[in-house]
């Protein structure tokens, strides 16, 4: 655990962009409706990167900031209203903070409710720090035998569960999985489930592309030629400036197409009239909707996701800035980077 010389643990927290303090960390007792976590190891991703970096959208990101919204941790106390068995027990949670009343959180968007925009890591203190305090009815209990250290990773695994339920992968369908970061290799695995009679993963990298055939890829190729216009389904995971474009070229007349990776500057556009006349189905997501959550934490509990294997670096909270680094280096063998308090 990182600590200060007198003794006291640490939490990160970011000032303004490239500014950033490793503080004392104090507890925040649980108001009635909450729970405290000790948090077991918080996971580093690209938006914390555009956090450190300022580049995160304006209205997305409210500095001073404790980032991390992926974590995993287990409920050291509970306030007022809350179950006292949930004490002792591991969990991971849900980053949005719904309002609960309008009418996308009735619906179950809660990513897109209308009081605002509202998340863990972002707007709220994150899991970079010993304990997190939060809302318990984003809570999802894990098993008591969990491995922690894979738990971390449920977070991407939600929003990947997401893309999967939008897409509705069935059984003896073509698809093809753009990009085999986390993000890829975590549908590689969800969509390998449900049975594909053939399953592409566009991927240059040579390292990636060798653990998503482990994961149940038939086939890994470095771009999308040969394949164009074969596929019933598309899931993009790379956010790179092509890969929306490339999904799109990838699928069939009438298929369908789920982008889940948020393209930087310079991201090419799509054609309408190809969308229109392929009569392709597009959707996209952003965040992950409770009923997402719990089809990820089932799918981990029934042994469907191996999600440790993509956990490469696992550095002290006092090492933030080379972790966001390793997030943004581009180096093949930086998978997933965690943080531990």
């Amino acid at each position: 655990m990182s600590r200060t010389p007198d003794g006291s643990v640490l939490a990160v927290v970011v000032d303004a962009p490239g500014q950033h303090r490793l503080v004392p960390h104090e507890p925040v007792p649980p108001a009635p409706g909450e729970a405290l976590v000790r948090v077991y190891a918080s996971g580093v991703c690209g938006s914390d990167r555009e956090v450190y970096r300022g580049t995160r959208p304006e209205g997305f990101v409210r500095y001073p900031l404790t980032p991390g919204h992926e974590w995993s941790g287990t409920v050291a106390e509970v306030g007022a209203g809350v179950p006292g068995e949930l004490v002792g027990r591991k969990v991971v949670g849900e980053g949005f903070r719904g309002c609960q009343v309008c009418e996308r959180c009735h619906m179950g968007d809660t990513t897109l409710c209308t009081a605002g925009y509202d998340e863990t890591g972002f707007t709220r203190p994150g899991a970079m720090a010993p304990t997190l305090t939060l809302p318990a009815r984003l809570l999802h209990v894990l098993p008591d035998d969990a491995d922690l250290t894979a738990a971390a990773l449920l977070e991407p695994a939600a929003c990947v569960a997401a893309a999967t339920l939008a897409a509705a992968p069935r059984p003896g369908e073509r698809v093809a999985v753009v990009g085999a970061g986390t993000l890829g290799l975590i549908a590689v695995q969800l969509v390998a489930a449900s049975s594909p009679a053939e399953l592409y993963v566009v991927e240059p990298r040579r390292e990636r592309a060798e653990l998503a055939r482990e994961f149940g890829a038939t086939a890994v190729v470095e771009a999308a030629e040969g394949a164009e216009g074969r596929c019933d389904l598309v899931l993009e995971a790379a956010g790179a400036p092509g890969s929306a474009r490339a999904a799109v070229d990838l699928a069939r007349r009438g298929g369908r197409v789920v982008l889940t990776g948020i393209p930087g500057p310079g991201a090419t556009g799509l054609d309408p009239a190809a969308l229109v006349t392929g009569r392709l189905t597009l959707h996209t997501v952003f965040g992950a909707p409770p009923a997402a959550w719990a089809h990820a934490v089932r799918a981990f509990e029934a042994g469907l996701l191996d999600l440790a294997a993509l956990v490469t670096h696992e550095l002290p909270l006092s090492a933030f800035p080379q972790a966001v680094e390793l997030v943004g280096s581009g180096d093949p063998k930086a998978g997933k980077v965690l943080l531990r308090p």
